[in-house]
């Protein structure tokens, strides 16, 4: 069985306009700093649950990267929108 450590890298790195989030640790240290308010909005429960689950089973980073990515971008929060082929 694989740990999660902070240092787990996503899998991608997701860059937003006021900083880049490329580990695990990154991403738990951003939804923790979420006012109340966002945590409410349904992307951000999506993305939360998502992290959890990732750092429980790795096979999930995937998914939890993906629903990251979501939330920052209905947010705004993203420096640019995702690409998609």
């Amino acid at each position: 069985m694989s740990t999660i450590i902070s240092a787990t890298p996503l899998a991608f790195e997701l860059v937003c306009k006021e900083k880049t989030l490329a580990t695990m640790g990154d991403a738990i240290r951003f939804v923790a700093e979420l006012a109340p308010e966002q945590r409410d909005q349904y992307c951000w429960k999506v993305a939360m649950l998502s992290i959890h689950s990732a750092t429980r089973e790795p096979a999930y980073i995937k998914a939890a990267t993906i629903n990251l990515q979501t939330a920052l971008n209905l947010n705004g929060l993203l420096a640019r929108p995702p690409e998609f082929p």
